[in-house]
């Protein structure tokens, strides 16, 4: 782990060689870079007194190099992306008598089941353009409905493949790739990919996409999207954007849906016996089939934005997306949909939730950079063995960003949730504390 720490330097020195030996101007007058530094606390206190609660406290840098494109019909570039992860603080070990306070949410754990000091992960990336199309090939974070980089704790999770985007047609952007591995939020390793409910080590290492977002208008966007795990699920999304002048606002209405069936051993009883299985309802024989919904509205005036929403899972399976382990806080994923929060995703088959959203933006009485946002999900309807389940999540965020000085753009972050589940996550108060910072070096 120690010796990963010099994954900064070697991404420095890998993009400074590059820039020496490509004599171009384009590609060194573009290039950009930045460190951008993250002091990330945390605390997830489960109130079942069986499980461990997490408390712990760590500094991430991440340096990121964009080198510009070489001139000519093609274009070629490299970026790097280097990130560590230092230990400020944590719990013991994850298998003591006195599981009150465990590691294993920001940091890997050692053979001893203790927190790591430290762990780190470098990525590279070689691009290649021509004419208004761009594909990239190594480390991605792609932010899709289909699938989307997790960056909630120290340091983010990051993909390895191959990706193209095009926007040769005014207003329409086209999006194909295939993804091989992953890179947990609390890992220096690479991984290959599954979903949650699989067993016996069953993984897959090809993850195609594509899609097209097509601007109809300034205020109108629709989506068309598709993603399939091999051996495991086909998804398809359709997605609506729209903005109406409404009064002296704005009506934002945000309309969402995921069809997903199986693949490949997941469609068959055979390859489900071999590990290649969703989770959902009970009954279910771990076949992916599920069908989500939502719509999502939110109301702007001055400062103020009111949100309402509601979503439906249907199908025997829950919602699924890429996941790379069942284990609390190590994997991590996000999917998304509008019930995506803090602690959970209300994402369960049969689940129903309704979702209320308060935001207001101090700016507008003389407070610029202060922001807070409440929210309050209630999910029912969720399918479990004994009979149906409900849990409701209230998540607060008040957030600060320096407007002048020395230190302007510095962030500070107070997340507070509490979650009260009759599902298997149980009761859950959780606090994130976030002090950010970005650094340009060129």
């Amino acid at each position: 782990m120690k010796k990963t720490s010099l994954a900064l330097a070697v991404a420095a020195g890998t993009l400074g060689l590059t820039l020496v030996n490509v004599a171009n101007a384009a590609f060194i007058e573009d290039s950009k870079a930045k460190l951008d530094l993250r002091n990330f606390y945390f605390n997830n206190d489960v109130r079942d007194t069986d499980t461990p609660s997490n408390k712990e406290w760590g500094q991430a840098f991440q340096l990121n190099l964009q080198s510009g494109f070489t001139e000519g019909t093609v274009g070629f570039g490299v970026d790097a992306l280097g990130l560590l992860g230092v230990k400020l603080d944590s719990g013991g070990r994850t298998n003591k008598a006195d599981r009150s306070r465990t590691p294993g949410v920001l940091f890997p754990t050692d053979s001893d089941n203790s927190a790591v000091d430290e762990f780190s992960s470098l990525g590279l990336t070689g691009k290649i353009r021509v004419s208004k199309t761009v594909a990239h090939v190594g480390t991605l974070q792609p932010k899709l409905p289909v699938v989307t980089f997790n960056d909630g704790r120290l340091i983010p999770q990051t993909f390895e493949g191959a990706q193209i985007t095009s926007n040769e047609i005014d207003n329409l952007t086209l999006v194909a790739g295939q993804l091989e591995h992953a890179k947990g939020r609390t890992s220096s390793n690479a991984d290959s990919l599954a979903i949650a409910g699989a067993t016996n080590g069953a993984d897959s290492n090809k993850f195609y996409y594509g899609g097209a977002d097509y601007k109809i208008n300034k205020d109108l966007l629709v989506q068309y999207y598709y993603g399939n795990l091999d051996d495991f699920y086909k998804q398809h999304f359709l997605g609506l954007t729209h903005t109406l002048a409404l009064g002296a606002g704005s009506l934002k209405s945000d309309l969402r849906y995921f069809d997903t069936n199986s693949d490949g051993k997941n469609g068959s009883t055979a390859g489900r016996a071999e590990g290649f299985r969703a989770a959902g309802k009970p009954g279910n024989n771990g076949e992916a089939d599920n069908r989500t919904w939502s719509a999502f509205f939110t109301y702007s005036l001055e400062g103020h934005a009111l949100s309402a929403g509601y979503q439906q899972v249907s199908g025997d399976s829950n919602f699924m997306q890429l996941n790379q382990t069942s284990i609390p806080g190590q994997g991590g994923a996000t999917t998304y949909l509008i019930t995506d929060r803090q602690i959970t995703n209300f994402a369960r088959a049969g689940e129903r939730t309704w979702i209320t959203q308060y935001g207001y933006d101090f700016g507008k009485v003389g407070v610029p950079g202060l922001t807070a946002n409440v929210l309050y999900m209630k999910g029912d309807n969720i399918k479990a063995v004994g009979g149906d389940q409900k849990e409701w999540e209230r998540d607060l965020t008040v957030s600060y960003v320096l407007q002048e000085g020395s230190l302007k753009g510095m962030g500070f972050a107070w997340r507070n949730a509490s979650l009260r589940s009759q599902t298997s996550t149980g009761d859950v108060d959780q606090n994130r504390l976030i002090v950010s910072y970005s650094i340009p070096l060129m």
